[in-house]
Protein backbone atom coordinates (compact mmCIF):
# COMPACT_ATOMS: atom_id res chain seq x y z
CA UNK A 1 0.00 0.00 0.00
CA UNK A 2 2.67 2.47 0.79
CA UNK A 3 5.21 2.01 -2.20
CA UNK A 4 1.50 1.99 -4.08
CA UNK A 5 0.79 5.41 -2.50
CA UNK A 6 4.09 6.69 -3.57
CA UNK A 7 3.42 5.51 -7.22
CA UNK A 8 0.21 7.08 -7.50
CA UNK A 9 1.77 10.60 -5.84
CA UNK A 10 4.97 10.58 -8.01
CA UNK A 11 2.63 10.06 -11.40
CA UNK A 12 -0.14 13.09 -10.47
CA UNK A 13 2.95 15.57 -9.66
CA UNK A 14 4.77 13.88 -13.07
CA UNK A 15 1.56 14.86 -15.08
CA UNK A 16 -0.79 17.70 -13.50
CA UNK A 17 3.20 19.87 -12.47
CA UNK A 18 4.38 21.22 -9.73
CA UNK A 19 1.76 22.92 -9.30
CA UNK A 20 -0.20 20.54 -7.59
CA UNK A 21 1.94 20.47 -4.37
CA UNK A 22 -1.09 18.89 -2.24
CA UNK A 23 -0.34 15.68 -4.21
CA UNK A 24 3.56 15.53 -3.73
CA UNK A 25 4.54 12.63 -1.94
CA UNK A 26 5.66 12.89 1.53
CA UNK A 27 9.26 12.46 2.87
CA UNK A 28 9.91 9.81 5.66
CA UNK A 29 11.62 10.46 8.83
CA UNK A 30 11.37 6.87 10.17
CA UNK A 31 13.73 6.95 12.65
CA UNK A 32 15.97 9.05 15.17
CA UNK A 33 17.91 11.33 13.31
CA UNK A 34 16.20 10.25 9.97
CA UNK A 35 15.88 8.11 7.22
CA UNK A 36 19.68 6.97 7.39
CA UNK A 37 19.76 7.39 11.28
CA UNK A 38 22.46 10.01 10.90
CA UNK A 39 20.91 13.55 10.96
CA UNK A 40 21.11 14.32 7.02
CA UNK A 41 18.10 15.63 5.69
CA UNK A 42 16.68 15.39 1.76
CA UNK A 43 15.29 18.53 1.93
CA UNK A 44 15.60 20.77 -0.98
CA UNK A 45 13.78 23.74 0.66
CA UNK A 46 13.23 23.91 4.27
CA UNK A 47 12.51 26.97 6.45
CA UNK A 48 15.56 28.97 6.95
CA UNK A 49 14.07 31.96 9.00
CA UNK A 50 10.58 32.15 11.25
CA UNK A 51 9.34 34.44 14.48
CA UNK A 52 6.59 32.53 16.54
CA UNK A 53 3.71 33.33 15.09
CA UNK A 54 4.76 33.89 11.64
CA UNK A 55 6.55 31.06 9.67
CA UNK A 56 4.44 28.74 12.02
CA UNK A 57 2.40 26.16 10.76
CA UNK A 58 0.48 25.50 13.77
CA UNK A 59 2.00 24.74 17.66
CA UNK A 60 -0.34 21.52 19.47
CA UNK A 61 0.33 20.76 22.93
CA UNK A 62 1.19 17.27 23.47
CA UNK A 63 -0.57 14.93 26.30
CA UNK A 64 1.94 13.99 28.97
CA UNK A 65 6.07 14.55 28.65
CA UNK A 66 8.63 12.80 26.85
CA UNK A 67 11.88 13.60 24.87
CA UNK A 68 11.27 11.38 22.01
CA UNK A 69 11.81 12.78 18.82
CA UNK A 70 9.22 12.93 16.19
CA UNK A 71 9.16 10.38 13.35
CA UNK A 72 7.01 10.70 10.41
CA UNK A 73 5.72 8.55 7.41
CA UNK A 74 2.64 9.35 4.78
CA UNK A 75 2.26 12.66 6.31
CA UNK A 76 1.62 11.25 10.15
CA UNK A 77 3.60 12.17 13.19
CA UNK A 78 4.66 9.23 15.83
CA UNK A 79 5.88 10.58 19.13
CA UNK A 80 5.51 8.66 22.74
CA UNK A 81 5.14 10.26 26.23
CA UNK A 82 4.33 9.45 29.62
CA UNK A 83 1.18 10.45 31.49
CA UNK A 84 0.50 10.77 35.38
CA UNK A 85 -2.83 9.44 36.44
CA UNK A 86 -4.49 8.37 39.52
CA UNK A 87 -3.66 4.95 39.30
CA UNK A 88 -0.02 5.80 37.94
CA UNK A 89 2.38 6.89 34.99
CA UNK A 90 0.62 5.86 31.77
CA UNK A 91 2.96 5.38 28.92
CA UNK A 92 1.61 5.95 25.29
CA UNK A 93 1.81 6.22 21.66
CA UNK A 94 -0.16 8.91 19.72
CA UNK A 95 -0.31 9.87 16.20
CA UNK A 96 -0.48 13.52 14.19
CA UNK A 97 -1.46 14.22 11.13
CA UNK A 98 1.40 16.74 9.98
CA UNK A 99 -0.63 18.73 7.46
CA UNK A 100 -3.28 19.89 10.47
CA UNK A 101 -1.27 18.77 13.46
CA UNK A 102 -4.51 17.22 14.65
CA UNK A 103 -4.05 14.57 16.84
CA UNK A 104 -5.47 11.03 15.18
CA UNK A 105 -4.85 8.59 18.20
CA UNK A 106 -3.16 7.86 21.66
CA UNK A 107 -2.88 4.30 22.90
CA UNK A 108 -2.01 3.62 26.47
CA UNK A 109 0.80 0.69 26.33
CA UNK A 110 2.09 0.23 30.06
CA UNK A 111 1.57 1.47 33.31
CA UNK A 112 5.29 0.73 34.88
CA UNK A 113 4.93 0.55 38.75
CA UNK A 114 6.82 3.10 41.28
CA UNK A 115 10.08 1.36 41.78
CA UNK A 116 10.36 1.40 37.40
CA UNK A 117 9.78 4.96 37.52
CA UNK A 118 12.01 6.57 40.40
CA UNK A 119 15.29 6.40 38.57
CA UNK A 120 15.07 8.75 35.86
CA UNK A 121 17.47 12.09 35.91
CA UNK A 122 16.17 15.66 35.61
CA UNK A 123 17.24 15.80 31.96
CA UNK A 124 15.96 12.30 31.04
CA UNK A 125 11.76 11.35 30.46
CA UNK A 126 10.21 8.13 31.04
CA UNK A 127 9.53 8.46 27.32
CA UNK A 128 12.68 9.52 25.59
CA UNK A 129 12.80 6.52 22.82
CA UNK A 130 12.31 7.69 19.32
CA UNK A 131 10.15 5.32 17.82
CA UNK A 132 10.54 3.42 14.23
CA UNK A 133 7.95 3.50 11.83
CA UNK A 134 8.66 0.48 8.85
CA UNK A 135 5.83 0.36 6.46
CA UNK A 136 2.64 -0.24 8.36
CA UNK A 137 3.87 -0.62 11.68
CA UNK A 138 5.04 1.24 14.73
CA UNK A 139 7.67 0.20 16.95
CA UNK A 140 7.92 1.82 20.72
CA UNK A 141 10.47 1.68 23.08
CA UNK A 142 10.24 2.36 26.78
CA UNK A 143 13.49 0.32 27.64
CA UNK A 144 12.98 -1.80 31.09
CA UNK A 145 9.42 -0.61 31.15
CA UNK A 146 8.62 -2.48 27.92
CA UNK A 147 8.63 -2.37 23.98
CA UNK A 148 5.64 -2.87 21.66
CA UNK A 149 4.18 -3.30 17.97
CA UNK A 150 1.24 -1.13 16.44
CA UNK A 151 -0.52 -1.27 13.51
CA UNK A 152 0.05 2.57 11.68
CA UNK A 153 -2.98 2.90 9.88
CA UNK A 154 -5.07 2.49 13.28
CA UNK A 155 -2.77 2.22 16.30
CA UNK A 156 -3.79 -1.21 17.24
CA UNK A 157 -1.20 -2.63 19.44
CA UNK A 158 0.34 -6.19 17.75
CA UNK A 159 2.60 -7.32 20.61
CA UNK A 160 4.20 -6.36 24.01
CA UNK A 161 7.21 -7.12 25.34
CA UNK A 162 9.38 -6.56 28.46
CA UNK A 163 12.95 -6.96 29.27
CA UNK A 164 13.63 -5.80 32.47
CA UNK A 165 17.25 -4.47 33.79
CA UNK A 166 18.24 -2.17 36.08
CA UNK A 167 18.35 1.46 34.97
CA UNK A 168 20.08 4.44 35.95
CA UNK A 169 19.20 7.46 35.46
CA UNK A 170 16.23 6.39 33.09
CA UNK A 171 15.13 5.66 29.79
CA UNK A 172 17.39 7.12 26.39
CA UNK A 173 18.48 4.89 23.36
CA UNK A 174 16.22 3.88 20.90
CA UNK A 175 15.61 0.83 18.84
CA UNK A 176 16.81 0.18 15.20
CA UNK A 177 14.98 -1.99 12.57
CA UNK A 178 17.48 -4.97 10.87
CA UNK A 179 16.61 -7.87 8.98
CA UNK A 180 13.46 -8.52 10.53
CA UNK A 181 14.88 -7.95 14.22
CA UNK A 182 13.99 -4.96 16.56
CA UNK A 183 17.35 -4.42 18.28
CA UNK A 184 18.50 -1.73 21.12
CA UNK A 185 20.85 -1.96 24.19
CA UNK A 186 20.21 -2.37 27.43
CA UNK A 187 23.08 -0.77 29.21
CA UNK A 188 22.02 -0.69 33.25
CA UNK A 189 23.27 -0.78 36.43
CA UNK A 190 24.56 -4.22 35.84
CA UNK A 191 24.67 -7.13 33.25
CA UNK A 192 24.79 -4.40 30.08
CA UNK A 193 23.90 -6.11 26.97
CA UNK A 194 22.34 -5.80 23.36
CA UNK A 195 19.29 -7.82 22.70
CA UNK A 196 17.23 -8.46 19.51
CA UNK A 197 13.52 -9.04 19.28
CA UNK A 198 11.08 -11.03 16.27
CA UNK A 199 9.65 -7.70 14.59
CA UNK A 200 6.84 -9.96 13.80
CA UNK A 201 5.98 -11.12 17.52
CA UNK A 202 8.35 -9.61 19.85
CA UNK A 203 9.82 -12.89 21.11
CA UNK A 204 13.18 -12.79 22.11
CA UNK A 205 15.96 -14.18 19.47
CA UNK A 206 19.28 -13.31 20.89
CA UNK A 207 20.57 -10.94 23.85
CA UNK A 208 24.46 -10.83 24.14
CA UNK A 209 26.30 -9.37 27.00
CA UNK A 210 28.63 -6.80 26.40
CA UNK A 211 32.32 -7.78 26.35
CA UNK A 212 33.85 -5.31 28.47
CA UNK A 213 35.33 -4.48 32.10
CA UNK A 214 34.02 -1.22 32.97
CA UNK A 215 33.31 0.75 36.59
CA UNK A 216 29.92 2.19 35.30
CA UNK A 217 28.08 -0.09 32.83
CA UNK A 218 24.98 2.38 32.03
CA UNK A 219 24.63 3.94 28.92
CA UNK A 220 21.72 5.25 26.54
CA UNK A 221 22.83 5.25 23.10
CA UNK A 222 21.00 4.14 19.81
CA UNK A 223 22.60 1.09 17.43
CA UNK A 224 23.56 2.23 13.99
CA UNK A 225 23.09 -0.69 11.27
CA UNK A 226 25.68 -0.49 8.46
CA UNK A 227 27.50 -2.62 5.46
CA UNK A 228 31.37 -3.12 6.10
CA UNK A 229 32.51 -5.32 2.74
CA UNK A 230 29.15 -6.54 2.31
CA UNK A 231 28.32 -7.65 5.93
CA UNK A 232 25.42 -6.38 7.90
CA UNK A 233 26.62 -4.99 10.67
CA UNK A 234 25.04 -3.70 14.14
CA UNK A 235 27.44 -0.84 15.47
CA UNK A 236 26.27 -0.37 19.01
CA UNK A 237 28.11 1.70 21.70
CA UNK A 238 28.20 1.17 25.37
CA UNK A 239 30.29 2.15 28.36
CA UNK A 240 34.05 1.77 28.11
CA UNK A 241 33.70 -0.03 23.83
CA UNK A 242 31.79 0.21 20.37
CA UNK A 243 30.64 -3.52 19.39
CA UNK A 244 29.51 -4.40 15.86
CA UNK A 245 27.00 -7.23 15.96
CA UNK A 246 26.24 -10.29 13.79
CA UNK A 247 21.96 -9.14 13.25
CA UNK A 248 22.12 -13.06 12.92
CA UNK A 249 22.30 -14.21 16.23
CA UNK A 250 24.29 -11.58 18.13
CA UNK A 251 27.96 -12.77 17.49
CA UNK A 252 30.52 -10.01 18.69
CA UNK A 253 32.32 -9.91 15.47
CA UNK A 254 34.97 -6.65 16.63
CA UNK A 255 35.28 -3.93 18.88
CA UNK A 256 37.10 -0.83 20.26
CA UNK A 257 38.41 0.20 23.40
CA UNK A 258 37.53 3.55 25.26
CA UNK A 259 38.77 3.43 28.72
CA UNK A 260 36.09 4.08 31.53
CA UNK A 261 33.76 6.58 29.04
CA UNK A 262 30.47 5.61 30.30
CA UNK A 263 27.00 7.34 30.18
CA UNK A 264 26.93 7.65 25.83
CA UNK A 265 24.47 8.92 24.34
CA UNK A 266 25.51 9.71 21.13
CA UNK A 267 24.51 7.50 17.89
CA UNK A 268 26.96 6.86 16.06
CA UNK A 269 28.06 7.59 12.67
CA UNK A 270 29.52 6.16 9.34
CA UNK A 271 30.94 7.45 6.24
CA UNK A 272 33.45 6.25 3.71
CA UNK A 273 34.29 3.21 5.40
CA UNK A 274 35.01 5.15 8.47
CA UNK A 275 32.97 5.11 11.89
CA UNK A 276 32.69 8.35 14.35
CA UNK A 277 31.74 7.43 17.99
CA UNK A 278 31.77 9.30 21.15
CA UNK A 279 32.90 7.97 24.09
CA UNK A 280 31.04 9.52 26.48
CA UNK A 281 31.13 10.89 30.36
CA UNK A 282 32.98 12.19 31.77
CA UNK A 283 35.67 13.98 29.04
CA UNK A 284 34.16 12.55 26.00
CA UNK A 285 36.02 12.09 22.79
CA UNK A 286 35.62 11.41 18.84
CA UNK A 287 37.40 8.16 17.79
CA UNK A 288 37.41 7.80 13.79
CA UNK A 289 37.40 4.12 13.56
CA UNK A 290 38.55 2.29 9.99
CA UNK A 291 35.87 -0.20 8.90
CA UNK A 292 37.38 -2.71 6.80
CA UNK A 293 35.87 -6.07 7.39
CA UNK A 294 38.25 -7.11 10.21
CA UNK A 295 37.21 -8.56 12.89
CA UNK A 296 38.07 -9.06 16.68
CA UNK A 297 39.77 -6.58 19.04
CA UNK A 298 40.39 -3.53 16.89
CA UNK A 299 41.33 -0.88 19.43
CA UNK A 300 45.35 -0.80 18.39
CA UNK A 301 44.88 -1.24 14.54
CA UNK A 302 41.91 0.24 13.28
CA UNK A 303 41.93 3.72 15.65
CA UNK A 304 42.91 6.35 12.93
CA UNK A 305 42.30 9.70 14.64
CA UNK A 306 40.70 10.42 18.68
CA UNK A 307 39.76 14.04 18.97
CA UNK A 308 39.52 15.28 23.10
CA UNK A 309 38.58 18.99 22.79
CA UNK A 310 35.21 20.55 22.52
CA UNK A 311 33.10 16.67 22.16
CA UNK A 312 29.87 16.09 22.66
CA UNK A 313 28.42 14.03 26.09
CA UNK A 314 24.69 14.27 24.65
CA UNK A 315 24.37 15.38 20.84
CA UNK A 316 25.43 13.10 18.13
CA UNK A 317 27.75 14.19 15.47
CA UNK A 318 26.93 14.27 11.15
CA UNK A 319 29.97 13.13 8.47
CA UNK A 320 29.25 14.16 5.02
CA UNK A 321 31.29 15.16 1.95
CA UNK A 322 34.64 14.75 4.02
CA UNK A 323 34.05 16.96 7.04
CA UNK A 324 32.21 15.92 10.61
CA UNK A 325 30.27 17.95 12.38
CA UNK A 326 29.46 18.06 16.00
CA UNK A 327 28.56 20.12 18.60
CA UNK A 328 29.66 19.87 22.29
CA UNK A 329 26.61 20.23 25.17
CA UNK A 330 27.96 23.67 26.10
CA UNK A 331 28.00 25.00 21.96
CA UNK A 332 31.42 24.78 21.06
CA UNK A 333 30.30 23.61 16.83
CA UNK A 334 33.33 22.04 15.65
CA UNK A 335 34.01 20.99 11.70
CA UNK A 336 37.06 18.09 11.39
CA UNK A 337 38.45 16.43 8.76
CA UNK A 338 36.66 13.08 8.36
CA UNK A 339 40.28 11.73 7.25
CA UNK A 340 42.95 13.40 9.69
CA UNK A 341 40.70 14.74 12.46
CA UNK A 342 42.72 18.37 11.83
CA UNK A 343 40.30 20.51 13.37
CA UNK A 344 39.05 23.11 10.13
CA UNK A 345 36.91 26.03 12.44
CA UNK A 346 34.75 26.34 15.59
CA UNK A 347 31.73 28.39 16.45
CA UNK A 348 31.11 29.46 19.65
CA UNK A 349 26.72 28.95 20.08
CA UNK A 350 24.91 30.26 22.89
CA UNK A 351 23.35 28.06 25.14
CA UNK A 352 23.56 24.58 26.06
CA UNK A 353 22.56 21.20 24.16
CA UNK A 354 21.07 18.02 24.12
CA UNK A 355 19.29 17.57 20.53
CA UNK A 356 21.17 16.20 17.97
CA UNK A 357 21.80 19.12 15.04
CA UNK A 358 20.41 17.89 11.48
CA UNK A 359 22.19 19.18 7.89
CA UNK A 360 19.79 19.61 4.99
CA UNK A 361 22.04 20.44 2.04
CA UNK A 362 24.28 22.97 3.33
CA UNK A 363 22.05 23.77 6.40
CA UNK A 364 22.79 23.13 9.69
CA UNK A 365 19.64 22.91 12.65
CA UNK A 366 20.55 23.11 16.10
CA UNK A 367 18.35 23.87 19.20
CA UNK A 368 19.69 24.59 22.66
CA UNK A 369 17.58 23.24 25.67
CA UNK A 370 16.07 26.49 26.14
CA UNK A 371 14.31 26.71 22.73
CA UNK A 372 16.82 28.59 20.86
CA UNK A 373 16.94 27.60 17.38
CA UNK A 374 20.05 28.58 15.33
CA UNK A 375 19.67 28.15 11.37
CA UNK A 376 23.71 27.98 9.89
CA UNK A 377 25.27 27.77 6.78
CA UNK A 378 28.45 25.66 7.45
CA UNK A 379 31.17 24.03 4.68
CA UNK A 380 34.84 23.44 4.98
CA UNK A 381 35.39 27.59 4.98
CA UNK A 382 33.63 27.83 8.23
CA UNK A 383 29.77 28.87 9.25
CA UNK A 384 27.52 31.54 9.83
CA UNK A 385 24.59 32.10 11.36
CA UNK A 386 21.82 33.24 9.26
CA UNK A 387 18.71 32.63 11.60
CA UNK A 388 17.99 32.80 15.49
CA UNK A 389 15.01 32.74 17.18
CA UNK A 390 14.11 31.32 20.77
CA UNK A 391 10.75 29.41 20.84
CA UNK A 392 11.05 29.94 24.74
CA UNK A 393 10.31 25.92 25.75
CA UNK A 394 12.57 23.64 26.83
CA UNK A 395 13.88 21.52 24.01
CA UNK A 396 15.97 18.23 24.39
CA UNK A 397 14.56 16.28 21.47
CA UNK A 398 16.29 16.19 18.12
CA UNK A 399 14.36 17.90 15.50
CA UNK A 400 13.19 16.40 11.90
CA UNK A 401 13.22 18.36 8.63
CA UNK A 402 11.03 16.83 6.05
CA UNK A 403 9.74 18.53 2.93
CA UNK A 404 9.18 22.07 3.14
CA UNK A 405 8.81 21.89 7.20
CA UNK A 406 10.80 21.65 10.54
CA UNK A 407 9.27 19.29 12.97
CA UNK A 408 10.31 20.50 16.86
CA UNK A 409 9.26 18.67 20.27
CA UNK A 410 9.10 21.01 23.21
CA UNK A 411 8.06 20.79 26.20
CA UNK A 412 5.02 21.18 26.47
CA UNK A 413 4.38 21.67 22.63
CA UNK A 414 4.89 19.95 19.46
CA UNK A 415 5.70 22.53 16.91
CA UNK A 416 5.48 22.61 12.65
CA UNK A 417 7.80 25.30 11.27
CA UNK A 418 6.76 26.09 7.62
CA UNK A 419 3.59 27.34 5.27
Amino acid sequence: MKNTLRFVFALLALVLGSSVSAFAAFEDWPEFRGPTGQGISAAENPPVSWDSPKGVAWKIEIPGKGWSSPVLSEGMIVLTSSKETDKGVVLCALMVEAETGKILWERELFRPSEKETKASHSKNSLASGTPIISGDKIYVHFSHMGTAALKFSSGKVIWKKQLSHLPVHGTGGSPVLVNGLLVFNMDGKTDPAIAALDAKNGKLVWCTPRDQEVLRTFSFCTPLVIENQGRTEIVSPGSGMVGAYSPQDGTLLWKVSYGEGYSVVPRPVFADDMLYVLSGFNRPSMLAIKVDGSTGDLTDSHVQWRAIKAMPKTPSPIAVDGLVYAIDDTGSLSCLDAISGELLWKEKLIGNFSASPVLAGDTLYCCTEDGVCYVLKVSSAGAEIIWETDLEERILASPAVVDEAIYIRSDPHLWKIGS
